[in-house]
């Protein structure tokens, strides 16, 4: 069964194509399932669209839906259309996005921290001048964020949990293994999948998140495993599914999971 779970399209501003190319994409790479999972409006603010090229207007959250349930019937029989979100995780408006997400029929919403002190996590630029406390304390935040993601008991997947390295790779060298490790024990207890994201590869960093270290320790905190290609184009759709099977073989896990109506389906690696 092959699956990708984490695509997106024009809605978000900032992603190519419509939601059939990536439905066709899907098929052209061997999937059985692909979820369409684009980012959610932001709720946070009384505008129509706070961030015009960073998340779908409010007044197409309703559009999006049913043009993805529409399609899903379509190419039913073809591949399985699944309808996902993905959604930025501020813990001031949660119950907001909670009870919003609540009247729609998502079979997962994907939970991505984007933001630490308000500041996005892909400007390098909060990075500058910062000395080694600041620094881990910045990580530090972001996992401690991501920790309460888990614990809110909104999503099904956790989003690309090192992407903070992905304009700075540099990030990756500050040393927090104990908020990682706390951050990962908390996930195991609580339950969503954390995804194998290959869009790394289209940062600085390169490569995918989280990093094969992360893996290893998520494996022996018993977190469940995904895979999203986070494509923001067509061609990108299933982008090193194969490598990422073998590479979570060969760290030890056993099969990964995607999720239909908020229900878990494991599938053998």
């Amino acid at each position: 069964m092959n699956f990708d779970l984490h695509t997106h399209h024009f809605r978000c501003g900032h992603a190519d194509g419509n939601i059939r190319d990536y439905i066709e994409a899907g098929i052209a790479a061997g999937l059985d399932v692909i979820g369409i999972s684009d980012h959610s409006p932001y709720f946070g603010s009384p505008d129509e669209q706070a961030f015009p090229r960073i998340a779908m207007a409010k007044s197409e959250l309703a559009r999006y839906v049913q043009e993805v349930l529409s399609l899903q019937q379509e190419y039913e029989g073809r591949i399985d259309v699944l309808l996902g979100m993905e959604s930025d995780y501020f813990p001031e408006h949660a119950e907001l996005y909670r009870k919003t997400f609540a009247a729609y029929p998502f079979d997962y919403v994907i939970g991505s921290v984007h933001h630490v002190e308000e500041v996005s996590i892909f400007n390098k630029s909060r990075w500058k001048g910062l000395g080694t406390e600041q620094q881990l304390a910045a990580k530090a935040e972001y996992y401690r964020l991501i920790a309460e993601s888990a614990r809110s008991g909104m999503f099904q997947v956790l989003g690309h949990i090192d992407a903070m390295k992905g304009n700075y790779p540099p990030f990756s060298e500050i040393a927090a293994p104990q908020e990682i490790d706390e951050a990962l024990r908390i996930i195991g207890e609580c339950g969503p999948a954390i995804e194998i994201n290959t869009s790394g590869g289209t940062k600085l960093c390169g490569g995918w998140y989280p990093s094969d270290e992360i893996l290893e320790r998520a494996l022996h905190f018993g977190v469940e495993v995904t895979f999203g290609s986070d494509a923001h184009k067509p061609s990108r759709v299933a982008d090193q599914r194969n490598q990422v099977a073998a590479r979570l073989k060969e760290i030890g896990f056993q099969y990964w999971v995607y999720y239909k109506q908020r229900g878990k389906i494991k599938v053998a690696l």
